[in-house]
């Protein structure tokens, strides 16, 4: 392993640390990195070079960090000062990393996308540019590498899942050098019978995040519940019934990680858990350390992934982790200067998170069925300030940002599924529901219509397992707006030239109303959703707002008000930024599926979905099967009339710049291949 000196802020060294070379001498005041241990270091594809920019690098290793718990802007980390390894007034962490970089930073075009990973891995190259997530074998068509990106994943979340995950490193807290106990709060929805479940977030089929193992086994606190929805009443499970252990080799065995119930485990229910933990992470310590790597590359002479703007980039999880990041105020480092100069949130929804909580479990979020009541849709909601007309408290997400003047350029993107997964309608709203609000002009939020949380297969199909739907998934594509958002982005912080305007559904128009008032058509066969997720008004107990939650579950209030986007006649929505798919459409993309019979709730929605639906092909296809939608042949003449009217309507969003001119022929391509697939 390399290690590679960076910063000196260094008192004391350990012995580890004696054969780095220290460049320089600094006040402790003036570097947060500490050094990089560099594990690898090759050429990208053999030294293939991605047009002027040349060849690239990976890099992969780790880079340490040391916190002043004086500093202001780290006093919001919860737990901080009770770090077991606080030494000289600084708490040190670590964080595992894969960069990649030109090999001549000179020819780089200045800009690095940082991206938070989800749950630990790694995801933008791939989904960009469409390779491998790590470019080992595959660069596919090499657009952030031919236009000059730094892509650096860094870890952040203490408790990622695997060895092929990347890191956080963070020390545990105690009282006075006494143990520090707790509760945690676990659900699930299984989509077959089963006796035992893993402690930690079970989500996709994976643990997301492995958080605590039960401390004392025996507690009276430690109880199980089960439930037929999130608002339904809980029935408590005896404890005779149920214990923490395993099967092992036909064995039951005691286990402080599992929970196994006589009976099993059904499909259809929310299994609830709350038990008794001790030894809390510094998981806050996770935004501390996106900030620090940010203002590093950006102001150290030495820097491995040297940087002039830095781009936080986050899904789901980690948008949702950026919206939190700024709004508790993290986007200044140590020194007040500003570490993202621009942000994208991709398909957070309304939410935050449970990051920077004594016992945190940063994988959680709000699913339909699971992760239910956690502090994630949590208020305030909106880029600029608001009230809750209930409590009367205040606030806006750049509160502090706008205090400390570290306001960074800001995308908001969701597709469909947040308005009725994720309660996006809540960062455009008043919290009454009632009117729109002012967008701040460092902030634009983006609808992606008829998309759901990640992109479906094509040809479009039905999930599996857990994911396992009523209808098709969409499979519209999230790609080639990702790429038009990065350009956009890069123009925007680089030379202030202005993205598109903000597109998403309002109350003002009619694109945006009460559930009551969606106005789906009547289509033969499919069921619709009798709910949508909501924002929540929760209560964790007296200390919850200063990080520590200790009523589990929390104490649910009134939730707010909760908007979706209405519908044309074909069942497609009005508003927002439309891919052809909806300005020309084969079929009806709804923004959610409901679980299929087989996996149990099948009048709840699945997570994650949104659904493909195909018009009747012909009219007699319509009248005999009663669809109120228009056939396909009522609509088009033949396919060449179908592909220009497609054409068109990629040349549109091409003009307005929601997509790359570079990328029209390959939606081209797409709208044949739909075309093709729907006429089967």
């Amino acid at each position: 392993m390399v290690r590679h000196a960076i910063l000196p802020r260094m008192k004391s060294l350990h012995s580890l640390a004696l054969s780095l070379f220290l460049l320089g001498c600094s006040s402790p005041l003036d570097a947060r990195v500490t050094r990089v241990e560099i594990a690898s270091r090759v050429d990208v594809l053999s030294g293939k070079t991605f047009g002027e920019v040349g060849a690239y690098e990976r890099i992969t290793g780790r880079v340490y960090f040391s916190l002043l718990i004086a500093n202001a802007h780290n006093r919001r980390i919860v737990d901080l000062e009770k770090a077991v390894n606080l030494k000289d007034g600084e708490v040190e962490f670590s964080a595992e990393f894969v960069a990649i970089r030109p090999k001549d930073a000179a020819k780089g075009n200045g800009s690095m996308i940082l991206e938070v990973p989800n749950r630990g891995r790694p995801r933008i190259t791939g989904l960009v540019d469409g390779g491998n997530w790590d470019i080992s074998g595959d660069a596919g068509d090499g657009w952030l590498l031919r236009n000059g990106f730094t892509i650096v994943s860094l870890g952040w979340q203490w408790d990622a899942a695997g060895d092929d995950a990347l890191h956080l490193y963070a020390p545990i807290a105690k009282e006075n050098d006494k143990t520090i106990s707790g509760l945690l709060r676990g659900d699930l929805m299984t989509s077959r019978a089963t006796e035992e479940i893993p402690l930690g977030h079970l989500i996709l089929g994976n643990i997301g995040g492995s958080e605590y193992p039960v401390a004392a086994p025996d507690d009276p606190r430690n109880v199980l519940t089960v439930r037929d929805s999130r608002n339904a009443k809980r029935a408590t499970i005896p404890r005779s019934q149920w214990q923490f252990a395993r099967t092992i080799d036909g064995k039951l065995t005691p286990s402080d990680r599992h929970i196994h119930l006589n009976g099993s485990f059904q499909p259809g229910k929310i299994y609830e858990y709350v038990y008794v933990v001790a030894d809390p992470v510094i998981a806050g310590g996770g935004f501390a350390v996106i900030r620090d790597f940010a203002s590093y590359a950006k102001h150290a002479s030495d820097a491995v992934t040297p940087a002039a703007r830095v781009y936080g980039e986050g899904i789901s999880q980690n948008g949702r982790f950026l919206r939190d990041f700024i709004y508790q105020g993290f986007n200044a480092d140590e020194d007040g200067r500003i570490a993202l100069d621009g942000v994208v949130a991709h398909v957070a929804g309304a939410g935050r998170g449970d990051f920077n909580y004594r016992f945190a479990q940063p994988s959680r979020d709000a699913q339909p069925t699971s992760s239910v009541f956690f502090p994630t849709d949590i208020f305030p909601f909106t880029d600029e300030p608001e009230t809750d007309p209930l409590t009367r408290e205040k606030g806006g997400l750049l509160d502090r940002a706008v205090a400390e003047n570290v306001v960074p350029k800001i995308f908001l993107s969701n597709t469909s599924y947040e308005y009725w997964g994720r309660a996006a309608a809540l960062i455009h709203t008043s919290a009454d529901g009632k009117e729109d609000v002012p967008i701040s002009p460092n902030v634009r939020i983006y609808h992606f219509t008829g998309l759901q949380h990640f992109s479906g297969p094509f040809p479009p199909a039905k999930g599996k397992d857990d994911l396992l739907g009523q209808e098709p998934q969409s499979p519209l594509p999230i790609r080639y707006f990702w790429r038009s958002m990065i350009a956009n982005m890069d123009a925007w912080a680089r030379n202030n030239t202005a993205p598109p305007e903000s597109s998403h559904p309002k109350i003002s128009d009619g694109t945006l109303v009460a559930l009551r008032k969606y106005a789906l058509p009547a289509i033969p066969g499919v069921n619709r959703p009798h709910e949508a997720n909501q924002g929540t008004r929760l209560d964790f107990g007296p200390n919850w707002q200063a990080g520590v939650l200790s009523v589990q579950p929390p104490k649910v209030g009134e939730p707010f008000p909760v908007l979706v986007p209405q519908v044309n006649e074909d069942g497609n929505e009005r508003d927002g930024v439309r891919l052809p798919e909806i300005t020309v459409p084969l079929a009806t993309y709804t923004s959610w599926n409901l679980r299929d019979p087989s996996i149990g709730a099948p009048t709840e929605r699945v997570s994650f979905e949104a659904s493909e639906i195909l018009f009747p092909k012909t009219a007699a296809d319509r009248e005999r099967t009663h669809d109120p939608r228009k056939s396909i042949a009522e609509r088009y003449a033949s396919r060449d009339e179908y592909l220009r009217l497609y054409a068109s309507a990629v040349g549109a969003l091409v003009k307005q710049r929601w997509i790359l001119e570079e990328d029209r022929e390959q939606l081209m391509h797409r709208g044949e291949q739909e075309w093709d697939e729907a006429m089967k």
